[in-house]
């Protein structure tokens, strides 16, 4: 089974993003980042904040679903607001999305905000909400089961250091998946955590028995030549041990995002 985690930021990378995710072909493809508009055609907007205007793919979940026509595809919004196209606006949803192969069952799943609540009006406060996604899967090739979750941690302008919000997050975290894994099976939680190698967040998973494959394999940095700040740290994969790596990668080419793709296949 493969496995992939990217911050897909917003598709900007847009033909590199379609095509590494039709040439990778992954089993499950968790992705941050994701906008999706229903009533409104594919293509270009901008968004606006505070000065700043970013280009992102108005209807990425659309096309992703399109790349992916194997897969059964779940859209886990966290806001809804507007997006540019010169003076005329678009309403937009933004959060997570998964994407599992249909040959595979879903079983069982969960989703929960792990930072405030949707925000229907507008993008929302900072620091704007967050959730998580968590699924089980059964594996009909090998008659076994495997829980896969997937977060997108709240940004913080101070930083990526510990804070109140991130431990009531990650325990969060914790508790939405205890809805769904029974604990004596695989386990894989990944995402865009926005904390450092050094977070409590990871004295917080590793009581579920979940290590880190980033760290744990000496890597330090998960981020593109796209992303130009300081501290290279953002993406995390964390397995138990009855988790049977065959292969773990992070991704450095192609570049598909400001984020490295994390890539795992599970023996």
């Amino acid at each position: 089974m493969r496995i992939i985690s990217l911050n897909a930021w917003g598709g900007r990378l847009h033909e590199a993003l379609i095509a590494y995710v039709k040439q990778a072909d992954p089993d499950v493809l968790c992705l941050q980042e994701v906008l999706r508009a229903p009533n409104a055609d594919s293509g270009w907007s901008i968004y606006r904040d505070a000065g700043l205007e970013l280009p992102q793919r108005v209807n990425l979940f659309q096309e992703i679903s399109a790349a992916l026509p194997g897969h059964d595809a779940f859209f886990c919004p966290t806001s809804r607001g507007e997006l540019f196209d010169g003076d005329a606006a678009t309403v937009a949803e933004f959060g997570l999305a998964t994407f599992v192969r249909k040959s595979h069952s879903v079983i069982a799943q969960a989703l929960d905000f792990v930072h405030g609540s949707f925000s229907a009006d507008g993008w929302g406060d900072h620091p704007r909400p967050r959730n998580a996604h968590c699924i089980r899967l059964f594996n009909h090739a090998h008659g076994r089961t495997v829980t896969i979750a997937h977060m997108h941690g709240l940004r913080d302008s101070a930083g990526k250091g510990d804070t109140a919000q991130r431990e009531q997050q990650v325990l969060a975290l914790a508790g939405l998946i205890g809805r769904i894994w029974p604990g004596d099976e695989g386990l894989v939680v990944c995402g865009d955590f926005n904390v450092l190698p050094g977070s409590a967040t990871f004295r917080v998973l590793a009581r579920l028995g979940l290590s880190d494959l980033v760290t744990g394999n000496g890597l330090v940095d998960t981020r593109t030549s796209h992303y130009l700040k300081q501290g290279r740290f953002a993406d995390y994969m964390l397995i138990t041990p009855d988790v049977e790596v065959a292969k773990f990668e992070v991704v450095e080419e192609p570049e598909v995002s400001d984020h490295r793709a994390l890539l795992l296949d599970i023996a």
